[in-house]
């Protein structure tokens, strides 16, 4: 069963890229009393996540600061090395998005949100999706019809309903 608005955001722990290397991060330390905007993609380097879904989160980085949001996070099933990377190429890291792995996609699959697509090679990946939680509830869950479209999941969508 797929999370929804109400719900809270179960224990997770994510892996980014530190100053020493690798090291895990619990979504309860990143929302616990805080304003998070949250959003996951397919995968890292695929064609819509790095030209609109990445893209429309740096363009309205500022604009969720200047509505209270504490931080503005990605996550992908992909490993740390990869999303480091990806991080680096799309400008994400210098617009302070905070860009999490979920190598095991196992926030993914706990919150329903996963998907297969073998023919492209997208073995359980998470679906397109863009949320806002106020220390840890849900409060604003837009979900993607298919991972190929960014429209209601984009960081100005988002940023109109919060």
């Amino acid at each position: 069963m797929a999370i929804s608005v109400g719900d809270t955001l179960p224990d997770a722990t994510f892996v980014r890229m530190g100053a020493e290397g690798p090291e895990e991060v619990t979504l309860a330390s990143l929302s616990k009393g805080r304003k998070i905007a949250l959003f996951a993609v397919p995968g890292a380097f695929t064609p819509t996540c790095s030209s609109a879904h990445v893209p429309s989160f740096i363009r309205t980085k500022a604009d969720f600061d200047a509505k209270g949001v504490d931080e503005v996070i990605c996550v992908t099933v992909n490993d740390v090395f990869v999303v480091q990377e990806w991080g680096k190429a799309t400008g994400a890291d210098t617009a302070g998005i905070t860009m999490l792995a979920d190598p095991e996609s196992a926030f993914t699959k706990a919150i329903g949100m996963d998907f297969t697509a073998p023919p492209v090679g997208l073995i359980a990946r998470s679906k397109r999706y863009a949320m806002y939680a106020e220390d840890g509830v849900v409060k604003v869950l837009n979900e993607e019809a298919s991972p190929g479209e960014c429209e209601i999941s984009a960081g100005e969508t988002l940023l109109d309903a919060i």
